[in-house]
């Protein structure tokens, strides 16, 4: 019946009655009756796939098993994601201390523009998350088309913004003046990227949204191989190597600092251009090829995007604000304070990475559920999306603080950088686990459409909490002072975001209605 009527079901799991057969729709065909409202029949989760008993349900097991499923190849991507950071800073970090600390300085005002992408984005995968959980796929095309014109637009008007404002970055986040060309011309060249860097992460997040993690998370492995092989050719010198007894000869640009910013951003705009091909053209949901429309924004959409995004746009920025104000209470600490700081930030990223990853996956399942009018499922879904993270995060807190100098170690020779940042890695093992509870709880709310309570939740944790206690400590224990302010902030976020999700309304929703 399904092959005849709803063909792009045809392939789905069924349940059905011992016995079934269909004997009674097979009679009343032969007579010349026939099937009207098989094609309006929707497919969905939550049952076991061939099931034993009709109501054999998904159980708590099988729940875990489906978000494992989804958040592992998530986890792949995002750990992939901070693996390019990694090798850009270890690379950069054998180049010496000042080097290290000239992209130390800029990292947070980069994220500032990171988050302005992110938060365009968001606005966008909501909307087409939900209404493929709706069985709208003509209506999430739409979403797609006026997020990659309208994104566009935006992501070109901050590269320019960037690169005119590069040259006053250094100096106005009180960097010392032997970093500021290394720092400019960082800053300068990953604005230039914006425009790639907001396509792919468009089409990674639409390609999530239509439940396909896996392609996107393998295509984010392989740019972290590409930065490696792009960096080792524009950081440093011609020079030869010995692998396995053989001496290879290895061209370099000899860039330095340029050539790991040129690197990744090379890496990125293959990864691109590979991400939209299969969203494009290959998607079996949302494929804008062979499906004409316009590529205009619409009143609606845009209203929808302005409400879900803007939230998160302010909250990035006054975020992105307080790091880079964190960036000015450790930068009279000194270089080598500046450089442990930064490479403690990007050795931790691999810890709370598996959040993020997690996050994506509750994002996608919460989202549908949510759309398909499924609050219950919602509700479960998020439960174990919490717990299952906290439960990895708190084992990658454990190892972060065993294997602290190691990690600091790969990225920098200087034993006194080593110290450092291996001390600040061990303080902010312990706010792991709170951490993690933060990061998916607040990607809940975002999947619901509700934008503007996680983001007031963030802001007011990291302004009144973090910023104020860093500043005390900082001068009273040096950059330990300031994880410690970071480890407690948290804790206390992580706190709050248990209490606010445990007391959501999953059968509200925003996004597609009002």
């Amino acid at each position: 019946m399904l092959g005849r009527y709803n063909p792009p079901l045809e392939s789905a799991a069924s349940i059905a009655g011992a016995g079934t057969q269909g004997d009674g729709i097979l009679m009343g065909l032969s007579v010349g009756a026939d099937m009207l409202d098989v094609a309006y029949i929707k497919a969905t989760y939550g049952f076991r796939l061939n099931p034993k008993h009709i109501d054999e349900q998904l159980n708590v097991w099988d729940q875990i098993e489906l978000v494992w499923r989804l958040s592992l190849p998530a986890i792949f991507a995002q750990i992939s994601f901070v693996m390019v950071q990694y090798i850009d800073a270890a690379m950069v970090g054998h180049l010496g201390a000042n080097p290290a600390a000239s992209i130390g300085l800029v990292s947070s005002s980069l994220w500032l523009v990171w988050g302005l992408i992110t938060s365009v984005t968001a606005g966008f995968t909501v909307q087409v998350a939900q209404r493929i959980g709706a069985k709208q796929f003509d209506e999430a095309r739409s979403v797609l088309r006026q997020s990659l014109f309208v994104g566009g637009l935006i992501s070109i008007a901050i590269a320019v913004v960037g690169v005119a404002l590069s040259p006053y970055v250094p100096p106005w986040l009180g960097g010392a003046p032997e970093l500021y060309a290394d720092a400019k011309t960082y800053f300068a060249i990953f604005c230039l990227g914006t425009p790639a860097a907001f396509l792919g992460f468009v089409a990674s997040s639409m390609l999530r949204s239509t439940g396909n993690v896996k392609l996107p998370s393998m295509i984010n492995i392989g740019t972290c191989f590409l930065d490696a092989i792009f960096n080792l050719l524009l950081i440093f010198p011609t020079a030869t190597y010995k692998i396995l007894g053989l001496s290879i000869k290895v061209p370099g640009a000899d860039l330095g600092v340029a050539g790991a910013a040129l690197g990744t951003i090379l890496a990125e705009l293959v990864s691109t251009c590979l991400l939209l091909w299969f969203l494009v053209v290959k998607s079996d949901k949302i494929a804008l090829v062979g499906h004409p429309g316009s590529f205009l924004p619409e009143i609606f959409c845009m209203r929808r995007v302005l409400r879900i995004g803007s939230p998160i746009a302010v909250e990035r920025m006054a975020m992105s604000g307080a790091q880079i104000v964190t960036t000015m209470i450790v930068a009279p600490l000194g270089p080598l304070s500046l450089a442990a700081h930064s490479f403690a930030i990007t050795a931790e990223s691999l810890c709370y990475m598996p959040g993020y990853g997690v996050a994506d996956a509750a994002s996608t399942i919460v989202g549908q559920s949510i759309g398909a009018k499924r609050p219950d499922m919602a509700r479960r879904f998020a439960k174990i999306n919490v717990i299952m993270v906290m439960v990895i995060m708190s084992a990658m807190g454990v190892v972060m603080y065993l294997t602290a100098p190691w990690m600091i170690g790969f990225m920098t020779t200087n034993q006194n950088i080593i110290e450092l940042g291996s001390s600040a890695l061990r303080i902010e093992a312990f706010a792991e686990p709170m951490f993690a509870a933060a990061i998916v709880s607040c990607s809940i709310f975002v999947s619901a459409g509700f934008t503007l309570f996680p983001s007031l939740m963030n802001l007011g944790s990291m302004w009144l909490v973090r910023i104020p206690m860093a500043y005390y400590l900082a001068s009273r224990m040096g950059l330990d002072g300031v994880w410690v302010a970071m480890a407690f902030e948290l804790c206390f976020r992580g706190a709050i975001f248990l209490i606010a999700l445990s007391r959501f309304d999953f059968s509200k929703r925003r996004g597609i209605e009002d």
